[in-house]
């Protein structure tokens, strides 16, 4: 596909069949300040190359729809920050044909992998069904994308922003598993517990490949939501997070912030709100995140 374009590591990984593991792009321009989103994101690509997984993070660069990027890009990206438009599936079509810049979000991302022939995608937190959809209809495009295109996400569940009674609600309608990797309760980002169940819990890397594998084997489209809860010790309270979050969301609401706006002013809004702890802990999950992507990858290939 001519709008396509993977790294030469990418490249070998998959025609070698090695173990590759999707990262999307937002999180550095929209989801960390400069220079910690870049550095995050060097620290998460390292995190999977010595784990003997070809990390593959994407981005829209010139029109290009690129799978793994250079050192020099990732700064690209965390420089250029809000600057850099989200790009969403709906996005897609204008920015490539433009000739245009763009970070993916989870969506795109998975899009991307699937048109590269990677099944395994690590990330922070899918988006979901926002606070107050019954009357906004503000449901993220992640959810349909898990419907549809078969790649796995490993996240620390769903951003806590969210509805996450409703997120759930929606993934199940839409037959999306989701799984708990060692844990029986649908991890809320910033905390390991949300009062919420998973469909089925999976204590093995192994466990979840050979579910995996069975998935797509029956023609079973759309992907997986693989919830890793973030490590105990960078867990914030969860009686504090459901506090500040609701500070951070009845403030948005009164500036009127929405759409695709709405996710970055809410995590930075909570990351002052926090002094600073809540971006701590959005790092230390994405790495956690990585590890057990990785781990998934090399099973899927093993």
């Amino acid at each position: 596909m001519s709008h396509l374009l993977l790294s030469e590591e990418v490249q070998a990984a998959l025609a070698e069949k090695r173990p590759v593991v999707a990262l999307e792009s937002t999180i550095i321009a929209h989801g960390m300040p400069y220079p910690r989103n870049v550095e995050t994101a060097i620290r998460v690509e390292e995190t999977l190359r010595q784990a003997g997984v070809t990390p593959a993070t994407c981005a829209i660069l010139q029109g290009k729809l690129k799978v793994g990027l250079s050192s020099e890009e990732l700064e690209f990206l965390g420089k250029s920050g809000a600057g850099m438009p989200k790009a969403s599936r709906r996005d897609l079509p204008y920015l490539l044909s433009q000739g245009k810049n763009g970070a993916t979000t989870v969506a795109s991302t998975m899009i991307m992998a699937h048109l590269a022939g990677i099944r395994i995608f690590a990330t922070g937190g899918i988006g979901g069904v926002h606070r107050g959809a019954a009357t906004t209809m503000d449901v993220s495009a992640d959810l349909q994308e898990l419907a549809q295109t078969p790649v796995a996400v490993v996240s620390a569940g769903a951003k806590s922003i969210l509805d996450l009674g409703l997120t759930l609600e929606y993934l199940e309608t839409q037959g999306v598993p989701v799984l708990g990797y060692q844990t029986d309760e649908f991890p809320a980002f910033f905390t390991r517990r949300s009062g919420f169940g998973v469909d089925y819990r999976l204590d093995t890397p192994r466990e979840i490949a050979d579910l995996l594998t069975v998935k797509w084997q029956l023609g079973l489209r759309g992907g997986v939501v693989i919830a890793n809860p973030v490590p105990e010790a960078f867990q914030l309270d969860a009686d504090l997070m459901e506090k500040t979050i609701s500070e951070a969301v009845e403030e948005a609401e009164r500036l009127g912030i929405r759409g695709k706006k709405i996710t970055p002013f809410l995590l930075a809004k909570i990351e002052a709100l926090t002094g600073g702890r809540s971006l701590d802990t959005n790092i230390e999950l994405a790495l956690n995140n990585a590890r057990l992507a990785g781990e998934v990858a090399k099973c899927m290939v093993g």
